[in-house]
């Protein structure tokens, strides 16, 4: 019997949970569960004899795959997976799949969330401004932009976007004007909603220079990844650029000194809160789930993110 753990330091809600057990046990295979651990050793310790296992922001390294004698397959519930070692995964014939998609719209309102409670000054009760008539610009036109646009369409902005992987006939589909390079999106744009993974290209990409292209009273939304922002080009715009504000899901490492002197321009969220809805959880933990029996009873790896190991080696 195939055993497939659940191993989360944040806990699933009990609702996800539950339906992921259903889905487990229907397939036939053994449920574990494997919350709140306090050490990756313990974690370790957990894989030593399941067949795959399904995470959330839980560290997949090199030793935990290691632990995992017969493990075949990790799951990320939700789209983000720097998280896990893909080539360590690849080294030890495991495949790595996320559920893309899944946290999209959670991800996309939270951006919304953030932008209106900068626009109207934190609710302060002074005059603030209105989203309606202003541009936006969606840096990478994946799940997440496309309920972004949705959304800025519903507010009354203009829409712009930027993807070099998404054509412009599918950009423009959706009402969305597609631009021809990352710095015409800028320039047009009094808002960018950023949604690039962290990759080699990516990590430290969005600095003083990009950002200096944007109009007056520019506001940078990072619903993505701490590591696409160049913090000393932040720093540098942050003190040539007055208007500039910035709005992130996760904290900057230079968030001491951003509080420290430029306060009323910035919001960071507490704890990366994109997926933080309960629709997002269950959405994020069933496809998990799904994808796992899929690929036991059908092989099926649409959404792996890590090569084959015949990849490699051909």
């Amino acid at each position: 019997m195939k055993k497939v753990l659940v191993a989360t330091d944040k806990p699933f809600a009990k609702v996800a949970v539950e339906g992921i057990r259903q889905i487990v046990e229907q397939a036939g295979y053994e449920f574990r569960l494997f919350e709140k651990y306090t050490s990756q050793a313990e974690f370790a310790a957990a894989v030593e004899d399941v067949d795959a296992i399904i995470i959330r922001s839980d560290i997949v390294d090199k030793n935990i795959l290691e632990a995992g004698k017969n493990l075949k397959i990790v799951v990320r519930a939700g789209a983000g997976y720097d998280n896990i070692d893909l080539v360590s995964a690849t080294e030890h014939n495991v495949v790595a799949m996320n559920t893309p998609g899944q946290n999209s719209n959670a991800v996309a309102e939270l951006a919304f969330g953030m932008m209106v409670f900068m626009a109207r000054n934190s609710f302060n009760g002074t005059s603030g401004s209105e989203l309606r008539g202003k541009s936006i610009g969606i840096h990478a036109y994946g799940n997440v932009g496309k309920y972004v646009s949705a959304i800025a369409k519903g507010f009354g902005m203009d829409v712009y976007a930027f993807d070099p992987y998404v054509s412009a006939d599918d950009i423009l589909k959706d009402g969305v004007t597609p631009v021809n390079n990352v710095e015409e999106l800028y320039q047009k744009c009094q808002y960018v909603s950023l949604h690039i993974p962290a990759t080699a290209q990516t990590k430290k990409s969005i600095g003083f220079e990009l950002l200096n292209l944007m109009p007056k009273n520019a506001v940078l939304v990072n619903t993505a990844r701490k590591e696409v922002i160049d913090e000393e080009g932040l720093l540098k715009i942050f003190e040539e650029r007055p208007d500039f504000k910035y709005l992130s899901d996760i904290e900057p490492d230079n968030k001491s000194v951003i509080t420290e002197k430029y306060n009323g321009r910035y919001f960071f969220t507490p704890k990366k809160m994109g997926a933080q809805t309960s629709e997002a959880n269950v959405n994020a933990g069933l496809a998990a789930a799904r994808q796992i029996v899929d690929f036991f009873e059908s092989d099926i790896t649409t959404f792996q993110v890590n090569k084959a190991k015949n990849e490699v080696n051909s």
